[in-house]
């Protein structure tokens, strides 16, 4: 019987070590995570969203016609949606689902090799210059889907049209 008691207290002493190990692994990789995420000033994501917000209140502010004297009310309301906005992408919020992305999709040795070509001069290139090519891919990708819309209109009545039932 001492044997057995003792084998169970070697295997729960190593299950507990090897356990310790997985947590500190973890540990480890989110750390990676937030380093890349840090480097990637992904905490300035959702900034295009605060500065929308508030250009879409200055401008009904604008077609109210609103007394400058009304100005206060406007800056209230601005900021009302900036900690509603806040509540829900805030980088409080975001930063934890985030990590928890980027450690599913990457391993921590791919995450330190993304945070070293970062830090590379052409890395640190590549992150200043992808929010400006983001943005014209965008605006490119919509200016050529805008000539697509009326064919792909055209084929949804077409399919619409071959669903009926045949009319009697």
């Amino acid at each position: 019987m001492p044997k057995i008691s003792t084998l169970g207290c070697c295997g729960a002493l190593l299950l507990a070590l090897a356990s310790g190990c997985a947590v500190a692994d973890q540990a480890s990789h989110a750390a990676k995570a937030e380093e890349f995420l840090q480097l990637a000033k992904a905490d300035r994501l959702a900034v295009p969203v605060y500065a929308q917000v508030q250009q879409m209140f200055a401008k009904r502010f604008a077609e109210a016609q609103a007394p400058q004297d009304k100005r206060a009310m406007l800056e209230r309301y601005q900021a009302k949606a900036n900690a509603a906005l806040d509540k829900a992408i805030g980088w409080e919020r975001l930063e934890p689902e985030l990590v928890t992305l980027y450690t599913e999709e990457f391993t921590e040795q791919e995450l330190a090799g993304l945070i070293d070509f970062y830090r590379s001069p052409l890395g640190a290139k590549m992150l200043g210059k992808l929010p400006e090519l983001n943005a014209r891919s965008a605006q490119l990708t919509q200016a050529r889907l805008e000539g697509a819309v009326p064919e792909v209109n055209k084929l949804l009545a077409e399919m619409t049209a071959e669903l009926e039932p045949p009319k009697k």
